[in-house]
């Protein structure tokens, strides 16, 4: 097969699309291109059905290559695992608009594939993944009514802004996903809409931005629509170019008019009390009696018919209930259009948790638990997208008993996946930043009882667990699922469906947000020729319906806990000069495990700029007061004053006298003059040794910052002194004579002044410390060829000190 291509320019960015290059055994096979972002999307599908599928097998995949980045990936095996969150999120990104875009009665397996071939971390692959799904099937044989296009939209300082990339999302509050399709009319429908708050949307509303209210995200849906149709046109001019071989799939009748007939004439007397009946298990129950019902009366043995006319007697009810909200405003529990379920909601629900709320709303009902770590619990992420870690994750769980069901759980299907993470879109720009709360947030949703849209209620209790940990959040947010029904007059608009009325309705969508702005949205429809004006005011009614959820919310607890959790992680940062990170980190890390060691607090380091930052986590106060003021005293050591006395300990022995630590990071000299004053004392060890506790006073700093103590009290000999150590005479002759480093200190050669001359001259010395200190360090030139050995002699920090003392 030949190449073919198309280009054309979707506001400010070029597209193209080929076909005929590659996978060609596949239906159809397409390569979509934005800047350097290129993927390959195949379509293909069994020509034969499975024997007694009743449903659509589409399944989609999307297959993120490490490659298409120029990395080798991270796992041990260094190739692809299962696929990312990112990934799947893409996966029903496409599925949702297509899925209802194929022919009527069409149930061969298909499979649409869309393998990311390169990223330029500029533009993403999912739109171009979602129009390269469609245009696949477009220049393929298979039953597709499309094609249909999808554009992502940003806003930024009140104005929408087309397939923007990742650096025009910077400063932007508002995401907006659109995909539809052309009707007879020549007119773009909406068929589904994913839509949110940026991470940082709300601050800059809150910091002068237009806001993301329901009015503006109407507008945007309404601007998308324009360039859906230039996305349509390019598919349909690829199209045309190729000679597609027309296939006979074989399609599928769900009944046939004749047993369509029989069931409606017994069914709506069956039905008639069903459809009133308020409980969701009392319902089915009474539901499951009349089916049985209606087909012992209908007669039918054959398994075919019979397997009609039970897809027939769904499809009365559905009618029956469908007809009851239009004729009479009244629902299958009651309630009329705009009727929110009974609320319930609770906080602290769950001991030893760092928070938790419940929140209930009708059959629906959600526990949420929140758990605060230190930043090196956030999520690492080894994928093709531009961030590398998360710190907000939130996780949905959605247990067969939530149904009243039995089943297997073998982890998250792709459907919890995606309810958690419109869950977590919904509440991650009300999160406060790193900043200003230095902790990373697990939300986890455990759906107790689902009766329809569990998400909605998993975001309104995951708003009450945050602020029952005491997380600053910005604002609480909460959600709340919208129904509509379509009739000859016009359209319905249904405030909190239940489970029934979203697979009897013709749109459901999904709106969370706070008082005041929309911070997700999810909608997907059914129907054709939905007007503008009906989205508007299904978008204010959902708004009515979110203040009054609020307020119950407000009614239990009005903002977050003004203290954290007791159980919770109590975590500082610290603002440390960046040279001082190695200080505190230690030698192979030795100062940091030692300081976690003896106070029991966590310690982690991270680098900003020119400065570091330490966090201090720990769940008990004193442990994070400790450890603050262990941290504080080494990164900012605090300066000696002369005259004041310390607790010090012995940390070096010398010759000329003793180092004792006085301060974090600070030690002074008590030279072996000053260890007895009654006495000459010969050698330090008779006094001290290493590890001993001695009160000192600083006696002086001089101008280099080199600290002389004198002791505070006075000391006794230790027991055996005197004892001289073999070499001792040797080592104490070069201080007190005849060695070479006393010589050299002396400026000559030869012999040295002993210690009664050192100690006449002590006052002179005093006196003329400064400009000795500097003849000491002219001298140094002397020293350097003054010895045994030629060359540079390099003046250890015990003989700085000798040498201002003793010249």
């Amino acid at each position: 097969m030949p190449e073919f291509s198309v280009r054309g320019v979707i506001g400010d960015k070029e597209v193209t699309i080929t076909t005929g290059k590659l996978a060609g055994q596949a239906n159809g096979a397409v390569t979509v291109r934005l800047g350097d972002t290129e993927v390959l999307v195949t379509a293909t599908a069994n020509n034969r059905m499975r024997e007694g599928i009743d449903f659509f097998p589409l399944t989609v995949d999307v297959e993120e290559r490490m490659y298409a980045a120029g990395k080798i990936p991270g796992s041990f095996f260094r190739r692809e695992g299962r696929a990312t969150e990112k990934a799947i999120l893409t996966c029903r990104l496409i599925d949702r608009p297509l899925r209802p875009s194929f022919k009527k009665g069409f149930r061969c397996e298909t499979q649409v594939v869309s393998t990311i071939l390169s990223v330029d971390n500029v533009n993403a692959y999912d739109i171009i993944s979602l129009n390269g799904a469609s245009a696949a099937l477009s220049v393929s044989s298979i039953p597709f009514e499309g094609p249909l296009g999808a554009v992502r939209l940003s806003l930024k300082d009140g104005e929408w802004t087309v397939l923007p990339t990742y650096e025009e999302l910077e400063g932007a509050v508002f995401e907006l996903t659109v995909a539809g399709g052309r009707n007879d009319a020549g007119e773009i429908d909406i068929i589904m809409v994913e839509a949110g708050s940026t991470e940082d949307g709300v601050r800059l509303i809150n910091d002068g931005q237009p806001s993301s209210d329901e009015a503006t995200v109407a507008r945007g849906i309404e601007e998308a629509k324009a360039y859906i149709g230039q996305f349509i046109d390019l598919q349909k001019e690829l199209a045309a170019q190729i000679d597609i071989p027309e296939v006979e799939w074989p399609l599928v009748v769900d009944y046939t008019d004749e047993i369509a007939a029989r069931v409606e004439e017994i069914a709506r007397d069956k039905y008639a009390s069903v459809v009133t009946i308020a409980g969701k298990q009392e319902r089915n129950a009474a539901q499951d009696e009349a089916t049985e019902a209606i087909l012992a009366e209908l007669g039918i043995e054959d398994e075919d018919e019979l397997a009609q006319a039970k897809k027939a007697a769904r499809s009365v009810i559905k009618q029956m209930m469908r007809e009851r909200v239009v004729s009479e405003g009244i629902r299958l529990d009651g309630r009329s259009a705009t009727d929110i379920r009974e609320l319930k909601v609770d906080v602290g629900v769950v001991p030893r948790t760092h928070g938790s709320g419940l929140f209930q709303r009708g059959e629906t009902q959600v526990l949420n638990l929140a758990t605060l770590g230190m930043l090196k619990m956030e999520q690492m992420l080894d994928t093709l997208s531009i961030e590398e870690s998360k710190r907000y994750m939130h996780h949905y769980n959605f247990p067969p008993f939530s149904t009243g069901e039995a089943g297997f759980m073998r982890g998250p299907k792709r459907r919890e996946i995606g309810h958690g993470a419109l869950a977590e879109k919904a509440v991650l720009p009300v999160v406060p930043t790193a900043e200003e709360f230095p902790y990373a947030l697990r939300l986890v949703s455990e759906v107790l009882a689902s009766n329809g849209s569990s998400s909605m209620a998993s975001v309104c209790s995951s708003s009450l667990s945050m602020m029952d940990a005491g997380v600053p959040i910005i604002a609480p947010v909460a959600g709340i699922a919208m129904g509509l029904i379509a009739h000859d007059e016009g359209f319905v608009t249904l405030t909190d469906i239940l489970g029934a009325e979203d697979a009897l309705g013709d749109m459901d969508f999904k709106v969370a947000g706070t008082a005041e702005i929309i911070t997700a949205l999810q909608l997907d429809t059914k129907i054709s020729g939905l007007p503008s004006e009906v989205l508007a005011g299904a978008l204010d009614q959902a708004k009515e319906a979110r203040l009054t959820i609020l307020q119950a919310m407000k009614d239990v607890i009005d903002g977050p806990r003004e203290e954290l959790n007791a159980w919770a992680p109590r975590i500082e940062a610290i603002q440390i000069p960046k040279d001082k990170i190695g200080e505190i980190i230690g030698p192979k890390g030795k100062n940091i495990r030692e300081l976690e060691e003896v106070t029991g607090a966590t310690i982690e380091i991270d680098e900003d700029g020119a400065y570091g930052i330490v966090r201090i986590g720990t769940n008990d106060s004193d442990s994070l007061a400790l450890a603050k003021e262990k941290v504080m005293q080494i990164a900012f050591p605090p300066e000696p004053e002369v005259g004041e006395t310390y607790d010090g300990e012995v940390v070096n022995i010398t010759s000329f006298g003793a180092f004792v630590n006085i301060l974090p990071g600070r030690d002074g000299l008590i030279h072996i003059s000053k260890l007895d004053s009654e006495r000459r004392v010969e050698r330090v060890e008779d006094y001290v040794t290493l590890g001993d506790k001695i009160k000192v006073n600083v006696r002086e700093i001089d101008r280099a910052g080199k600290v002389n103590l004198d002791l505070a009290v006075a000391l006794e000999p230790k027991e055996g002194a005197g004892e001289r150590p073999a070499g001792g005479d040797r080592d104490r002759g070069r201080r007190d004579g005849g060695g070479r480093d006393r010589g050299r200190r002396d400026g000559g050669g030869g012999g040295g002044r002993d210690r009664g001359s050192r100690d006449r001259d002590r006052g002179g010395r005093d006196r003329d410390r400064d400009r000795n200190r500097d003849r000491g360090n002219d001298r140094g030139g002397s020293r350097d060829q003054g010895g045994d050995k030629p060359g540079r002699r390099v003046v250890s920090f015990e003989d700085q000190f000798e040498s201002g003392l003793d010249d």
